[in-house]
């Protein structure tokens, strides 16, 4: 966790945050994310497993678990922020419908990383800026 309390807020420290916020996106959209996880999360895809040849009725609910794994892993590291919650609330929404568009082929997959590493750098603003402390 990084503790934007004791530090100084800085150009440095701003790089420091979205280079942190970077690897947590990693683990969790790569590293963390199961095979099972990927393909049920998009309500257009049909599973290996599946009896009927229909994609999964639970896609809404395994998209919401892969965007809290997202949601954890931004909390950890910004969580010496008192409002480390909300900032952690909106990337799991921001993910839904990021994934929700590249699932639904409104997005490419670069588009789609490159959204969400926007939202990172967004954070990183806001937090630099003092709008979040």
């Amino acid at each position: 966790m990084l503790n934007f309390l004791e530090q100084p807020s800085g150009l440095g420290n701003a790089f420091i945050a979205f280079f942190a916020l970077a690897i947590g996106h990693a683990f969790a959209d790569f590293a963390w994310q199961s095979e099972f996880m990927a393909v049920n999360k998009n309500k257009n895809l049909v599973p290996k497993d599946t009896d009927d040849g229909k994609p999964s009725s639970m896609w809404m609910h395994v998209l919401a678990a892969h965007c809290l794994v997202h949601a954890g892993a931004v909390w950890m590291i910004l969580g010496s922020l008192k409002l480390a919650w909300a900032i952690a609330l909106f990337e799991f929404i921001a993910h839904w419908f990021i994934d929700l568009n590249k699932c639904e082929g409104r997005t490419s997959f670069n588009q789609d990383q490159a959204l969400h590493y926007a939202c990172k750098a967004l954070y990183v603003v806001v937090i630099f800026l003092g709008w979040v402390h």
